[in-house]
Order: C-alpha cells, then structure tokens, then sequence
C-alpha cells in the first residue's frame, strides 16, 4: 500500500479527513503526485552512522520501535536498520525532496556516538564541495559537563563552521543509566555553556527535549528562563518535549491549569517566563511528527497548540531521518495534513494554510539557520545528483576519508 492509500486508511479509522487525499490519488500515480507536489523542504534533523558507531549501537532497539509507532503499510520499514553515509545519500538527497539538511548527532564520547564533530564538518565540506555550497550544514555537539568540549567551543566554531550547537541535558548513557545530567540554567554547565556559546558568535541552541523517558533533565523547563536570560540568542527544541506514547499519555490541548507531560511542558515554560508568540524559542518536529502520523487527533492537537502558543513562524520541520528510513512519506503527510475545523473552533487552533506550511517546511528554518533557500532550490532544480552517485561509488570502494 502506498502513501496515499495509507493516509486514507488512517481518515477511515479516525472518521474524518485529517490527510487531503482524493480517491483516485490511491491508484493513480499523477494524481498521488499533484497531491504532494510542493516545494522542496528544509529538514534541521538529519542523522547517519559513521562505520564505528555500526559496532556499538543496537539497531535492534530502532527496528522494534518502528514497528511499533507505524502502521505495517509504510513504505520506509523494509529499510530499516540502513543507517550508514551511503543511505544516508540516498535517503536525504536522492529519495527525498530536501534543498536543505542539517546533519546532527547523539550524544556520547565513544566510538558508539553516531558521528563526531570533524565527522559532520568534513561530510558537510564534502557535499557542498560537489552538490554546491548550502545543501548541508552541520551542527557541533557539546558535553557542557565536559570542560574540555567547554574549552574546545572557540575552536569548533572556527574550525568546524556549526550553523549550531547541539546538547542533550539529560547527560550521557552509561550501562543503561543517564550519567551528568544538567540544564541550561544550571549555575555551573549551563550558563556557562549559554555565554560560552555567544561569545563564539554561534547563537543558535538547539537542545534535544522529550524522548527521554520522562527523565527530569529531558525537560524543557529551562527553556523559557534560558530564554529570556538571552534575548540574543535563538532556542531550537527539537522534538518540541514530546514524549513516547510507552511514557506519556495522548497529546491533547494545553490546560495552563493542567498541563500534559509532553509538548505542553515547553508552552508552560514559555506562559510562566512571558514568552508569547514570535520569541527567540522554535519547536522542531523531528520524532514528534513521525510519531503523530499514525494518530492524526493528537497530530491536530499537537501541531495546533504549537502554532497557536509559539506562533506560525517558530514551528520548524525536522524529521529525525535516517533513524525511521527515508522522509518523503513523513513530507508527503504534512503537505496533506489538515487540522479540524471543529478543533480550532473550540480550542483557537489556526488552520494549516499553505502559508503556514510553508513557513514550517523551509521558510522558518531559513530565517533562523542562516539558510539563502532560494539559491539551494535553484541548486535543487538543477541537481542531476551526479555528487550523490559520486560519492556514494567513493564511499562503497573505501576511497572517502572523512569518517574515523
């Protein structure tokens, strides 16, 4: 069953429209393809696996959560587990409408940790070397705990050329336990960090919150403090604090009074620390939004809240990918995506007007990474991926060395 197919089963089982999906979209591929048409997207998330990193990280863990979150037609399944530079190639740029991607990292400071520094900075000289420059930026990630990544930040930032800095609170995975976890407000790692970061002259924070099973420093409770401590700063929160459905309950609307433990925990830090629509924080979909397809009710909510408490232009798409196989299909179901109107009638949620999408797939990411969106569109139109296959017969005969 395709994409299209798919996103209908879904309207069937929840009795309403969530995914503009015309009948004939299901058999005929014209019309599949004039639905998803659109420009292509900006996606801040992206992430692949150095040969090092193969050794050490369970992808057995990704194969069974996959299968869990997603009904058995999506099409990505029969990929998973394809995690290396040549997947990534093919996932991202190749099989994917992206002009743009950002490549990140997890966290760690072993040969388990995805990629590294110089890793991303290389791969990304690489590929603007010979797609053209502005394809692919790179983030730079830092321990805070560790004062030697501390030190090493002014060197990084010209070295390396982050668009951004990447950093996990909830600290380092040791034998199953999260070891050093600390906050941005903390006096002793993160603050420094926040000054160390603008004096570097990077100000973009893009800090991971949610998918921490619940663990105290996966929070973004110190967003909004950060935030407003560092007005010259931007605060990208990827996965927007949202939390596995195995953790957390349904998303739903925000309640000041109650709030839900999920994307509700960010909107309550911003409300208590005055931050109102248009601030210096940005949500980032990532996990959020392949998790939410399958529930499209919490997707509305979820987007919904977003849009309405953080405003159209911090809403900002990313997909998580490689983890969950390509992006189309995750691209090809916001583009469709609606929100009730019965839901923004009672709860004041904006419609997702293609405006709006706009502004979430590309627009939004442009203005607060830096990115000139239309010279890599022109770039994009214009790409015959002679790169791509370039590099991946490099990268398949052992000829690349930008990888440990």
């Amino acid at each position: 069953m395709g994409t299209a197919a798919g996103l209908r089963s879904l309207n069937e089982v929840g009795g309403f429209e969530y995914y503009r999906v015309p009948e004939d979209a299901e058999k005929d591929q014209s019309a599949a393809e004039e639905i998803f048409r659109g420009k292509p997207a900006i996606d801040v998330q992206t992430h692949f696996q150095a040969p090092h990193s193969f050794k050490l990280w369970p992808r057995q863990y990704t194969e069974s959560f996959y299968r869990e979150t997603q009904p058995d037609w999506w099409i990505e399944l029969d990929t998973i587990g394809e995690y290396d530079l040549a997947a990534y190639i093919r996932k991202i740029f190749i099989e994917t409408e992206n002009a743009v991607a950002v490549l990140t990292s997890g966290p760690g400071v072993d040969e388990s940790r995805h990629v590294f520094n110089d890793e991303m900075a290389a791969t990304r000289k690489l590929f603007n070397t010979m797609a053209g420059t502005g394809r692919l930026y790179n983030h730079s990630l830092v321990h805070a705990y560790q004062a030697n990544e501390m030190a090493s930040m002014e060197d990084w930032a010209k070295t390396y050329s982050p668009v951004g800095w990447k950093v996990y609170t909830f600290g380092e995975l040791q034998d199953g336990v999260w070891k050093y976890p600390w906050n941005l407000t903390d006096e002793n790692v993160g603050i420094p960090f926040l000054e160390k970061a603008r004096s570097t002259g990077v100000k973009l924070v893009c800090a991971h919150k949610g998918l921490s099973g619940m663990v105290n420093n996966g929070s973004p409770a110190d967003i909004g403090p950060s935030a407003v401590a560092y007005p010259d700063l931007n605060f990208v929160i990827y996965h927007s604090g949202y939390e596995l459905p195995t953790d957390a309950p349904p998303e739903g609307p925000y309640d000041p009074d109650n709030p839900g433990p999920g994307i509700d925990r960010l909107l309550d830090t911003m409300r208590v620390s005055g931050l109102g629509l248009g601030s210096n924080v940005y949500a980032e979909l990532g996990t959020t939004w392949f998790n939410l397809i399958r529930n499209p009710e919490q997707a509305a909510h979820s987007i919904g809240k977003l849009l309405k408490y953080m405003g159209e232009d911090n809403v900002i798409w990313g997909t998580d990918s490689i983890w969950y196989g390509g992006a189309q299909p995750l691209l090809d179901a916001f583009r469709v995506f609606q929100i009730p109107e019965r839901l923004s009638e009672q709860y004041g949620y904006p419609q997702l007007t293609p405006e709006i999408k706009a502004k979430v797939l590309y627009g939004n990411a442009a203005r607060v990474y830096g990115i000139d969106y239309e010279a890599a569109c022109v770039a994009y139109e214009n790409d015959d991926l002679a790169w791509a296959r370039k590099i991946l017969a490099d990268y398949e005969a052992g000829d690349l060395n930008i990888l440990r």
